[in-house]
């Protein structure tokens, strides 16, 4: 007999095969496809797998597990559902006002800079952040590279256009953002959509990481991640905070989303905050 899709069956013994189904599942794709979502937070990945057998009318996370096993065309629609697409241009806009205020004096003093955006999604604050440092006259000297582990949102970035009608509402945050003067000069209307191209992506390299599984690829003076690791287990957190220590020259900055915290000591301690508030912090010496 079939157990509910809605894990909510409201009995320990199906809530505890429902774990174990659970757990053979990302086991499964660890060791199938190498995709890691063993480490992320259980209620939400939870929610996405059951929309996923709800659309695929799959009774059981065992079965969905079978298909993903022989079916890559389900994994890559699995994949779009566990990914975290969720952005918006200059979003926090007193973020990047510390950014601008706090981290660009300091990025100055580089005769070069790399800026990593981890986990930039369809690539709206890779703009944003290109936007900055034009501004900020430091684009011209920095490299940004822009990775998420979800190749559609990528080829999206690449793009490195949002559609037309929500710029009203990003040229309020850019306002907000501390921006100078007016969006619309940042950009071109064609076809439904507002272009961020030219100069702003010139220096904008887009490639696909996971930060579950894969490993530093280069030092920077910036990283980005903001709004990612509140889908990760605390365990997942680390090894990402780890890796971004890895990555991260002497004295270099890291950017969290505003709801996301160091909550490990060790990894706090290599920190010293440029603004706690809005979660800007530099790697000590």
């Amino acid at each position: 007999m079939a157990l509910p899709v809605t894990g909510s069956s409201g009995t320990t013994a199906d809530a505890s095969i429902e774990e174990l189904e659970l757990d053979l599942l990302l086991e499964g794709i660890y060791r199938r496809y190498g995709y890691d979502f063993r480490g992320y937070a259980g209620a939400s990945l939870k929610r996405r797998l059951w929309k996923r057998m709800a659309v695929e009318s799959l009774p059981t996370i065992t079965a969905l597990l079978d298909r993903v096993l022989h079916d890559p065309d389900v994994l890559d629609r699995l994949l779009k559902d566990l990914s975290i697409n969720v952005t918006e241009m200059f979003r926090d806009p007193s973020f990047f006002r510390a950014l601008r205020s706090k981290a660009f004096a300091q990025l100055r003093t580089y005769p070069f800079v790399r800026a990593w955006v981890a986990g930039c999604s369809t690539g709206e604050e890779v703009i944003s952040l290109a936007i900055a440092l034009r501004e900020e006259d430091l684009l011209s000297r920095t490299r940004i590279y822009a990775t998420d582990m979800n190749e559609a949102a990528l080829d999206r970035a690449r793009r490195f256009a949002v559609p037309a009608e929500a710029i009203e509402a990003y040229s309020d945050a850019y306002a907000r953002a501390g921006g100078e003067g007016d969006l619309a000069r940042h950009y071109r209307l064609r076809d439904g959509m507002a272009e961020f191209g030219g100069e702003l992506s010139e220096g904008v390299v887009f490639a696909q990481h996971n930060l579950v599984s894969d490993r530093s690829f280069n030092e920077f003076h910036l990283i980005m991640c903001r709004n990612v690791m509140i889908y990760f287990g605390r365990d997942l957190q680390r090894q990402v905070h780890e890796l971004f220590l890895e990555s991260l020259v002497p004295l270099g900055l890291l950017g969290l989303g505003r709801k996301e915290a160091i909550s490990d000591p060790e990894i706090l301690a290599s920190y010293e905050p440029l603004d706690p508030a809005e979660k800007l912090f530099r790697r000590r010496r």
